[in-house]
């Protein structure tokens, strides 16, 4: 799901709405690097065209060595022994998600238990799952599919944890030249970068969106368009700055159309702007997503299972400073990301769905909303590696890909659309879900409000 933070920049340049240190002076090298300690992995901000040879000399001097760059950008990805390397380069220039954790008392665990909530999973391999895809029905997707299933041309990103391309619902769907690793910062084609791990998460989502099994009666929401796995979770569970920064950057420069994202970046689940450290990651996320904003990729985000608002946060659990409104959830509070609210088998808000700052809701499942007999489980059915080869998931992780999959279909019918006009009509034919007497947290009107944003995304809608 998503988390926040920012950035806080003194002595750095405003330009564009960005932040970023000016080219560095040259100096020479320190005599003596650190060569024995445990290496971490930072984000680094340069002004956006500082050219190579300026960063590896940087950098060089102050003892790190460049794991990538993007230049367009002006972010790079370093590697350091020295434990002084982000004080070398600058506080607010410099970030290692890795190393916080590692110097954290309350480091969290993995993926599947913190961000996705799991009910018994179904191994049923044979037979009809339609029976069970309660979700697809909230939300019209079997009509849909009747019209229109979506478009090779689009290809949609699954920054997540791996898609099993093995799978017999995705396999047809898994384009292996749009796939990478980014779980060091930097692209890896190889097949065995982008797989799943530890972590199954991934083609869970990626059956939402695309899946197609006939043998087993299953169908996500726009299973023509096609799927790239884009591995930005490591397999500890941890999604880093630079990781997101690697998997936004390819999604630009590869033609994607949209991105689920069903995480937060770690390591906390703000980051702030105006405090150090967080500042260069904040600023290195959100330079990524606008840059693949500006090359047609609409981003969707995952709202957060923490049960809260948002908006009105004053602290995170995992971070010693205090939140304001310099602190955001990365990717969701970046401008243009479509933050997506979960609802379970009843239409109301999961128990577990953060609120606030909402542009549309969709089926992620609830524990407290349970189908009845014949129905399904309590949370979304879809794609699984282990255990079964499907299984269901709870959580805004599962509703993020319903959205992410109508907006596939919108894609494929309005060619060359831009993300932020695709936007405007993924949340303009969202079915309003106004608020019930009984949601004292919900305000707003039918049309926008903090639970549910503009309404239940419709896949018919996007199709006729």
């Amino acid at each position: 799901m998503s988390r926040l933070r920012r950035m806080a920049a003194p002595l750095v340049l405003a330009v564009g709405g960005g932040l970023f240190a000016a080219a560095p002076a040259a100096e020479a090298a320190p005599a003596v690097c650190d060569t024995t300690s445990t290496p971490y992995t930072y984000v680094v901000t340069y002004q956006p065209g500082t050219r190579a040879s300026a960063v590896d000399k940087e950098l060089a001097a102050k003892c790190g060595t460049k794991v990538a760059y993007y230049a367009e950008i002006g972010v790079a990805i370093a590697s350091s022994r020295n434990a002084d390397f982000q004080q070398k380069i600058g506080v607010y220039r410099a970030y290692s998600g890795g190393k916080d954790v590692a110097s954290a008392a309350s480091a969290r665990t993995s993926l599947g238990a913190v961000r996705t909530l799991e009910d018994t999973r179904s191994t049923a391999a044979a037979g009809d799952l339609s029976a069970q895809q309660w979700d697809m029905k909230a939300i019209h997707a079997p009509e849909a599919n009747k019209i229109f299933q979506g478009s090779r041309a689009v290809t949609v990103g699954v920054l997540d944890s791996g898609i099993d391309a093995t799978h017999p619902a995705l396999r047809a769907a898994v384009s292996a030249s749009a796939s990478a690793g980014c779980v060091t910062g930097a692209p890896d084609l190889s097949p065995a970068s982008w797989a799943p791990t530890t972590s199954d998460h991934g083609t869970h989502v990626a059956g939402t969106i695309a899946g197609k099994d006939q043998a087993a009666g299953f169908t996500g929401i726009a299973p023509g368009v096609r799927l790239a796995s884009v591995k930005v979770v490591n397999d500890a569970g941890y999604i880093f700055p630079e990781s997101a920064v690697c998997g936004f950057v390819w999604a630009a420069k590869h033609g994607f159309q949209v991105t689920n994202n069903s995480y937060y970046v770690d390591p906390g689940m703000f980051f702030c702007s105006r405090e150090p450290g967080d500042a260069a990651a904040y600023e290195a996320v959100r330079r990524a997503i606008e840059y693949s904003t500006h090359h047609g990729v609409l981003n969707v985000s995952a709202a957060g299972n923490s049960g809260f608002d948002t908006t009105a946060q004053t602290s995170d659990p995992n971070r010693p400073h205090p939140v304001d409104s310099s602190c955001g959830i990365l990717p969701k509070a970046i401008d243009g990301v479509v933050t997506v609210s979960s609802v379970g088998y009843a239409g109301t808000k999961s128990s577990f769905s953060n609120y606030g700052e909402i542009d549309v809701t969709a089926p992620g499942g609830d524990f407290i909303q349970t189908p009845p007999e014949g129905a399904g489980p309590s949370c979304p059915l879809s794609t699984t590696v282990f255990g079964g080869p499907y299984g269901s998931k709870c959580g805004t992780s599962m509703a993020s890909p319903h959205a992410a999959g109508v907006a596939a279909l919108l894609a494929s019918r309005f060619r060359g659309i831009p993300p932020q006009l695709l936007a405007k009509i993924l949340t303009g034919e969202a079915d309003p879900v106004k608020c019930a007497s009984t949601e004292t947290e919900c305000t707003g009107p039918v049309k926008n409000n903090s639970y549910y944003g503009h309404g239940l995304v419709n896949a018919l809608d996007a199709v006729r």
